[in-house]
């Protein structure tokens, strides 16, 4: 099938959800099934009918440059919108392909980020504090919620572990790529003899699950209520409003202690065992994804990395795509982070390109 007849097939497509939504008698659940898909098939056929468009006004532009009764100045340009239309059409081709790849299920939805501590120590720690932070800068700037969540401090203030849950358009299609082991090489304030040290801390996106997404049994989960505590047993809560959630059948353990209600904890640990359980099913079902995974998260160990952070030189290197950008103070204020996710979803989109050629 050529590119014409599958943009047809789009267009026809689009048509006739348009017809059958306005049928009398639709049944609520179509209604709204069909009315996702439209608007998911809109943006492409605005660039099909932009496209179309193009390629009738080339035709008209040759048109009036081979027609001998057409004057010099007219000729020129027709001359001139024929070759700037024709240097044109392939980039709208490939942007109308872009448009056209399978979307991952996944990419509407909200995530859950995951920051832990890897190797390193107290540094380790630290750097997964300032990474949490580069999250919630950079959700800022795309006018997203970013609700904290959960996590567990160290005595400078460090986080052993932090959960987040971010929401809005998109969230999951852009974060995904953030998965993986994240390297820092830094003085530590910990240093006193000046030395740069290399440490490392892990980032997991998970797409948050809705309870209609996914069933768990009640009969298949342990709850344990306990006293929550910060680093060094500071904000020692006297209530134990602080909840562990065990899913027996996986053995998958989530904790949640920020909140000082007992039901908004339970709450949060119910959404982050509903991730983990959608995750590990997922993973079950593709083998593809949960290797890629493995490799991308990692254990948290040094030689494992997605991307590297140097400070020394202010840098930031994205080691599966090989780019660098000298703007390291940008990029942890959330703002240039975004140079480096359009990057890996141009070169996720360029292989899937590929792939169907």
């Amino acid at each position: 099938m050529d590119i014409n007849e599958k943009l047809a097939n789009v267009v026809n497509r689009y048509n006739e959800l348009e017809a059958l939504i306005a049928e009398p008698g639709v049944a609520p659940d179509s209604l709204v099934k069909m009315n996702k898909e439209l608007a998911n098939l809109a943006p492409v056929v605005e660039a099909i009918n932009e496209y179309n468009q193009m390629k009738k006004s080339l035709s008209e532009a040759k048109e009036i440059m081979e027609d001998a009764s057409m004057d010099r100045e007219m000729k020129e340009l027709a001359e001139a919108e024929y070759y700037d239309l024709k240097d044109s059409l392939p980039a709208k081709e490939k942007s109308i392909k872009i448009l056209l790849l399978p979307k991952d299920a996944d990419d509407e939805k909200n995530a859950i980020l995951e920051v832990r501590a890897g190797t390193g120590g107290d540094e380790a720690a630290l750097f997964a504090a300032d990474l949490f932070e580069m999250y919630q800068r950079y959700a800022e700037t795309q006018g997203w919620k970013f609700e904290f969540m959960d996590a567990s401090e160290n005595e400078l203030g460090g986080y052993k572990e932090a959960t987040a849950s971010i929401s809005g358009k998109g969230v999951f299609a852009k974060l995904k790529f953030e998965s993986g082991a994240h390297r820092v090489q830094r003085v530590p304030v910990t240093e006193s003899q000046g030395r740069v040290h290399t440490s490392a801390a892990t980032v997991a996106v998970l797409p948050e699950i809705e309870e209609v997404d996914i069933y768990i049994n009640p009969a298949d989960v342990k709850m344990e209520a306990f006293r929550s505590s910060g680093a060094g047993g500071q904000k020692v809560n006297k209530t134990s409003s602080a909840v562990r959630l065990t899913h027996i059948p996986s053995g998958i353990v989530v904790e949640s202690q920020e909140e000082r209600s007992q039901f908004k904890n339970r709450d949060n640990a119910m959404r982050k065992l509903r991730a983990k359980l959608y995750n590990a099913q997922k993973e079950a079902t593709d083998s593809a994804y949960a290797e890629a995974r493995k490799q991308q998260v990692g254990s948290g160990d040094r030689s494992e990395r997605i991307r590297t952070y140097n400070f020394p030189q202010g840098r930031v290197t994205d080691h599966r795509i090989n780019l660098t950008l000298y703007k390291l103070d940008e990029v942890m204020h959330g703002g240039a982070l975004g140079e480096i996710i359009d990057a890996l979803i141009a070169d996720d989109q360029a292989q899937k390109l590929a792939s169907l050629e």
